[in-house]
């Protein structure tokens, strides 16, 4: 896969998760353009992850079922278009929520696109492709709130969802000219077959340890930037909006940073790099808890944080879809439901936490989660090889085993 090609499949991945993220700076604009009561803005932003939650389960395991992903990557994109453009033009609570959830379970493009980048990369360039593609995730969440608090203050909060609504279309139209078809081994699986199969992945200790490395990852990453508006906004700052969103450039440089993860899991050092990373994460929150006394300490801080976030999350998709080839879109989905757990808890935690504790108690607990990941590393560090290796009484006891059973299916 050429450079062009990766960049490609990053802004995808980049405008689809932006789409579940625009609201997050604008709560309060559209909450009074649309007459949602103060106690309810939340719901702006939930209504796009529960539609997101139904996508995972229902959506990404098409993308094993179906013989060209080109076109299913075209058909998502096309129809989280039309959401977000639904959203832009609401003149109600409910017709933006309509919008927010259809673009939300169709902005599940990501996983299949991630899939697409590992199924056509040769094993020695795996993860370097893979974590090119996702960095353009963490550039959506973390650029949508540089890009939204920019435009908002210019035009509005529905422009933002004009231009995300027109990039989806346009990128809709040139996927399945610049990509090329992929060459599948074996006769893809039915529908039916594909969502039960998700149940087995929750029986391997692998896949297990790799999710929960990621709910307790992803916990930490939402504690911080489901929360950092709030002291920032607080004494002694007082920072405004678009002040608050340019924090989100600080996140960038770390995710940017983290490009080379994908070359040290296609050197087979996916391993050793994640337990480093979770260990860096946790030094990460030391440097971002005295944000009441200081700025530069904590910009560094988040630097780091996204940096070790972005480099866990490579490892564990590089290695998850090695030992899945033949179903590397089901195994993302079922993975990234970790993810929006994880992303979930740390959100709601954050709130409460810095209501009653400060940013102090808030720093404690993004810690806390990344040692409860660091912990789970430690203790499935040997089932990390490759082989998904199954629960007792799960039925395939090894990868070998498994790999027989899914040609033969």
């Amino acid at each position: 896969m050429d450079v062009w090609r990766r960049l490609l499949l990053a802004v995808v991945c980049g405008v689809a998760v932006a789409s579940v993220y625009a609201a997050q700076p604008v709560l309060a604009p559209m909450g009074d353009s649309l007459g949602v009561p103060a106690g309810q803005l939340g719901w702006i932003v939930s209504i796009g992850q529960f539609g997101y939650l139904a996508g995972l389960v229902l959506l990404v395991p098409l993308g094993d079922v179906v013989t060209d992903r080109r076109r299913l990557i075209a058909v998502h994109l096309a129809v989280t278009a039309i959401g977000l453009l639904l959203t832009s033009v609401a003149a109600t609570a409910w017709m933006a929520f309509t919008g927010l959830a259809l673009a939300g379970m169709f902005a599940v493009v990501v996983q299949t696109t991630v899939a697409y980048a590992a199924s056509v990369s040769p094993p020695a360039e795996r993860g370097r492709n893979i974590g090119i593609v996702t960095s353009g995730v963490v550039i959506g969440i973390l650029g949508a709130r540089i890009v939204t608090g920019l435009l908002a203050e210019q035009w509005g909060w529905r422009s933002i969802y004009v231009l995300l609504g027109v990039l989806a279309l346009g990128l809709a139209v040139l996927v399945p000219r610049a990509l090329s078809p992929e060459e599948r081994s074996r006769r893809p699986a039915g529908y039916g077959h594909a969502l039960t199969s998700l149940g087995t992945l929750f029986g391997e200790r692998l896949f297990l340890t790799r999710g929960l490395i990621a709910f307790f990852l992803f916990a930490s990453f939402g504690t911080l930037w489901s929360g950092l508006s709030l002291p920032l906004a607080d004494a002694p700052w007082h920072f405004s909006e678009g002040q608050i969103g340019m924090f989100g450039l600080a996140g960038l440089a770390g995710a940017l940073g983290a490009a080379r993860a994908g070359r040290w899991a296609d050197a087979g050092r996916a391993v050793p790099m994640a337990g480093f990373a979770l260990a860096l994460l946790i030094v990460s929150w030391a440097a971002i808890a005295p944000l009441s006394r200081s700025l530069w300490l904590p910009v560094i801080g988040i630097v780091l944080l996204d940096f070790a976030v972005q480099v866990v999350h490579v490892s564990n998709q590089h290695t998850l879809t090695s030992a899945h080839p033949e179903r590397t879109s089901s195994v993302i989905g079922a993975y990234m439901v970790f993810y929006s757990l994880g992303s979930a808890l740390g959100a709601a935690a954050t709130t409460s936490v810095f209501t009653s504790h400060g940013w102090t108690g808030s720093s404690v607990l993004g810690a806390g989660f990344a040692a409860c990941a660091l912990i789970v590393w430690a203790v499935g560090r040997g089932l990390s090889s490759g082989a998904p290796t199954s629960l007792p009484g799960a039925g395939v006891r090894g990868g070998e085993k498994k790999m027989q059973e899914a040609e033969t299916a």
